[in-house]
């Protein structure tokens, strides 16, 4: 078998662990930014799991179009407004999801910058498996 053949057979299971793996940190960093910011409430943990089913579908499908078409602004912003962008994802899925309420536009923008910080921090350390690992650092 060449290397060709086994690139085309490699392992094409369904990645849903890295799915719900992902669902779930986006779950834990949602309701870590409800607990910190005020104008962010939760109720009940079923509202919290739809919640952040409907950030990551939002995120996956309207967010990369947004991006695209907001993308001066965003060079000229030099990135900062991503976080606009992930406050208004936010926003949209409180106006979807009963029993997940978003008080104002700058409690939402609030709770994005947790958002971010917090996802970030929970994938230094867990890979998409779900697995526990330690990524070293970079400037040994």
């Amino acid at each position: 078998m060449d290397e060709f053949d086994r690139f085309y057979h490699m392992d094409r299971r369904p990645r849903i662990r890295g799915l719900v793996y992902r669902w779930l940190v986006i779950a834990l960093a949602l309701a870590v930014s409800a607990w910190i910011v005020k104008g962010i409430e939760i109720h009940g943990v079923l509202s919290l799991f739809v919640a952040a089913l409907m950030i990551g579908i939002l995120n996956a499908f309207v967010r990369p179009l947004v991006l695209i078409l907001t993308l001066p602004l965003n060079i000229l912003t030099m990135g900062l407004f991503t976080f606009v962008i992930n406050a208004l994802m936010i926003i949209m899925a409180a106006k979807v999801v009963r029993g997940f309420t978003v008080t104002d536009f700058w409690s939402a923008l609030v709770g994005a910058i947790f958002l971010s910080i917090i996802s970030f921090l929970i994938n230094l350390f867990v890979s998409d498996e779900g697995s526990l690992e330690v990524i070293p650092p970079r400037w040994r």
